[in-house]
């Protein structure tokens, strides 16, 4: 039987989704974040379809009730992970890349932590690569919502760079951001597949060098 504290930490469950106290926000409830990261495990070594609300709570060692104070279906969870993965990224790209001049230096560091933070956590790797791409509803979730800003942040790099002359002025910084995007994402996917043992982050200068350099020989070299 759940206690009081566990009904009222719902109420406030889900507007926490993402919140970040270096941020100034408040925290996230601790049962929230602890099903969370159970979902993601148990979603990276069962698969999402073959995994159960009462998996995920046994994982998390609350009653199957409990998740549902915070999340309303297996779907949400999946969401969720997605959600509040990305928020903190994005929250973490900003403040560190404000602290960067060279808008080249600004990818690279970008590129470095999109790789860190898949590196750090498999199975939340295996999620984003994998679980969520297996249906249309959760690939337009993932399009439409944070990647979104995750591609402003590409964009906002790119077209200061053009700005400052650093950067062909006549390429488009939306393309660009996708190109960027894809080859990350690509690595990324193989990373997974292949489990391999290697760290994730050794692919930054080899994806960052053909970026920014491409692929024809020229004296100049970012």
């Amino acid at each position: 039987m759940e206690n009081n504290s566990d009904i009222i930490t719902s109420q406030v469950g889900r507007s926490a989704v993402g919140a970040d106290n270096n941020q100034g926000r408040p925290a996230r409830p601790e049962k929230f974040t602890a099903i969370l990261r159970a979902a993601t495990q148990v979603f990276a070594r069962s698969g999402f379809f073959n995994s159960k609300v009462a998996d995920v709570a046994r994982a998390a060692g609350v009653a199957d009730g409990t998740v549902y104070l915070y999340f309303k279906n297996k779907d949400d969870l999946l969401s969720s992970i997605f959600d509040v993965a990305m928020e903190d990224f994005i929250n973490r790209a900003r403040a560190e890349i404000a602290g960067l001049d060279d808008p080249r230096e600004k990818l690279r560091r970008f590129a470095q932590l999109h790789f860190e933070s898949l590196e750090r956590d498999r199975d939340a790797a295996i999620v984003f690569q994998i679980e969520l791409r297996h249906t249309t509803k959760f690939m337009e979730l993932f399009s439409t919502t944070r990647l979104a800003e995750y591609l402003q942040i590409i964009r906002e790099i790119l077209e200061d760079g053009q700005r400052r002359g650093i950067f062909r002025s006549q390429i488009n910084s939306k393309v660009t951001a996708k190109v960027l995007f894809g080859a990350l994402d690509e690595m990324a996917t193989n990373w997974v597949l292949s489990h391999n043992s290697s760290g994730l982050t050794v692919m930054v200068e080899p994806v960052m060098d053909i970026f920014l350099n491409g692929v024809n020989k020229a004296d100049g070299r970012a």
